[in-house]
């Protein structure tokens, strides 16, 4: 059994730790972006119920087009959490194996990869709602430039 460094584990509990603190700084953000979609949601709920609009289809497409935005974000959030959680499991795994005589060499390792799997897809839903925040956007300026 090899001896147990505890500077070493210490040191190689730190990168989940960063990891860790960049997750939850998309989280600050995911969250925010969740706020304002819920919201200009309810701005257009409003307008609905007042028949403040001219054109009811595009408030009905702006409804449906910020009820897939808020989706695409809360499950960039889940995924997020998900992700902080395995990296939080990461470094506990880190501590465990050293403690262990490192026969739990691989488990880190793939905590560590579905944490950054999770960030990836992410990723992926908080793009799909740029994407969709932008055409909406869009639309708005084009329907009061008319």
């Amino acid at each position: 059994m090899e001896s147990l460094n505890h500077y070493s584990v210490l040191t190689a509990m730190l990168a989940p730790a960063l990891l860790m603190a960049a997750t939850g700084s998309l989280l600050i953000s995911a969250n925010n972006r969740l706020a304002r979609v819920v919201d200009r949601l309810r701005t257009l709920l409003a307008m609905r119920r007042r028949d403040d609009v001219a054109d009811n289809a595009a408030l009905q497409l702006q409804i449906r087009r910020h009820r897939r935005r808020s989706g695409y974000v809360l499950r960039a959030c889940m995924m997020l959490y998900s992700g902080l959680g395995a990296f939080v499991g990461t470094s506990l795994a880190l501590a465990l194996d050293a403690l262990s005589g490192y026969r739990l060499a691989s488990l880190p390792t793939v905590l560590g990869v579905v944490g950054v799997l999770c960030l990836l897809v992410a990723s992926l839903y908080l793009s799909l709602e740029v994407r969709l925040a932008v055409r909406s956007f869009d639309e708005e300026l084009d329907h009061e430039l008319r």
